[in-house]
């Protein structure tokens, strides 16, 4: 991942992309490299804080570790490169909803927001799933300053590492069922989505819909991900 890949992007189109669907595939936003690098941090210790198995809490099937501070290069950069990128849909968004708050252009100052409110753990994470596992549908708040994009990053080829597993998105709007949607990824793709929230255009002017995340079971094999969260943790 650098800058210039980040610059060529049509910006635009992935707006538009999420504006419809609350959601967008930034392709080979790693290379195979470079997620086999971040996949191999996950049996160590240091680089985590926390480390969480789902089935205890009723979460679903499978694991996933919190970053510390300070977090790898990797993943510290790609936060600070995807964040002023994406801060304009995130203010957009913002006024559309009807909510007064709005984010700084830079990372680190928004971050400075969250840790004067209390939220001070990193919430990047690796997550790792094997056979039967999977995820239930949720959202990633963690706190009373909440960054309304994330990133999730496939780190596991598709029908080679992993059969099953497709990543689910689900749209509840007022009054109508629930919208799912299951998102095709390959090893290296980026998914920019909704954590929680996003306006929709309507006859009377814009509305809230809501989002939940999740995957859905593996039949076999092992599946990593890279989760960038761009609010901290209370």
């Amino acid at each position: 991942m650098s800058e210039q890949y980040l610059d060529r992007l049509d910006w635009p189109r992935l707006e538009q992309q999420l504006d419809q669907d609350g959601c967008a595939v930034i392709p080979s936003l790693l290379s195979h490299k470079a997620c086999d690098q971040v996949s191999a941090l996950y049996p160590r210790t240091e680089p985590f804080r926390s480390h969480v198995v789902m089935a205890r809490h009723g979460f679903g099937r499978g694991e996933y570790k919190y970053f510390s501070y300070p977090l790898p290069e990797l993943v510290a950069r790609l936060r600070s490169a995807l964040y002023p990128r994406l801060v304009p849909i995130a203010n957009r968004w913002q006024e559309q909803l009807g909510l007064p708050d709005r984010f700084p252009q830079t990372h680190q100052a928004f971050l400075e927001r969250c840790h004067a409110a209390g939220q001070n753990r990193p919430t990047p994470l690796l997550l790792q799933y094997g056979p039967q596992d999977y995820n239930c549908l949720h959202q990633d708040l963690y706190g009373e300053h909440v960054f309304p994009l994330q990133v999730a990053i496939l780190l596991s080829e598709p029908d080679e590492d992993f059969t099953g597993g497709e990543f689910v998105l689900t749209e509840q709007r007022p009054r109508m069922q629930s919208r799912p949607m299951v998102i095709s990824l390959k090893k290296g793709d980026g998914l920019i989505f909704a954590v929680n929230q996003r306006p929709v255009k309507g006859v009377r002017g814009y509305y809230r819909v809501t989002l939940r995340h999740g995957v859905s079971r593996l039949h076999s094999g092992n599946r990593h991900t890279l989760g960038i969260i761009f609010h901290d943790a209370s």
